[in-house]
């Protein structure tokens, strides 16, 4: 089987010692909330082109790997091809430009977050911000394995979706969009009916 991007930008932590592997885990979870918060100020395009450069080159800089960029444009690209689309409909071509840049720049600072600090580590780190909404019935702990299946996730789902294709394209089906789409859902929903059942054998499901 040929190699794959290991579910692309999402997948995981990648071994470094640059500068951006070396800046504090606080500074860059104010990062990805700076992104998040930036997405809904910014309304010129060009700045919001700037912005997804500049977290580019710091992608580049951290020496995070060409290939696992460019195997997260499998992923993403489609969705922001449909949502600009949809939105040039409804707004015009520089809204649209917008909201996809903006779009573009939360995933890429999510990707060096997670890029850039061992999964353990950014779970302790979910759990301990967690802790002061345990008054309120909030369970750190659950809340942190949440997150933690939802970034292991990633790979299997990307993993499904390239197979999908490949056997699609194998049948001349690649442009049937049912033949895309449906296999790679219901194998969404087998993982997430045997991770659920994983969970539930180790009690991990159950109410206190």
């Amino acid at each position: 089987m040929r190699g794959r991007p290991a579910g692309g930008i999402l997948a995981g932590y990648v071994p470094g010692h640059s500068w951006l592997h070396r800046a504090p885990l606080w500074a860059k979870f104010l990062g990805v909330i700076a992104a998040g918060a930036a997405s809904f100020v910014l309304l010129d395009w060009r700045v919001s082109g700037v912005a997804v450069l500049g977290l580019v080159a710091g992608w580049a800089s951290a020496r995070l790997g060409w290939r696992r960029l460019a195997g997260s444009g499998k992923l993403i690209l489609p969705l922001c091809g449909v949502l600009g689309v949809f939105q040039w409909w409804q707004l015009g071509p520089a809204p649209a430009a917008r909201i996809v840049l903006n779009l573009l720049m939360c995933f890429l600072a999510a990707g060096l977050l997670t890029a850039t600090v061992p999964l353990r580590e950014l779970l302790d780190a979910v759990a301990r911000l967690a802790r002061p909404f345990r008054r309120f019935g909030a369970d750190p702990e659950r809340f942190a394995l949440a997150i933690a299946i939802m970034l292991r996730s990633i790979p299997v789902l990307a993993g499904a979706f390239d197979d999908v294709g490949d056997a699609a394209r194998a049948r001349g089906l690649e442009r049937n969009v049912r033949a895309r789409t449906i296999p790679v859902v219901l194998s969404a929903v087998a993982y997430g009916r045997r991770t659920g059942e994983a969970l539930a054998a180790r009690g991990l499901a159950d109410g206190d």
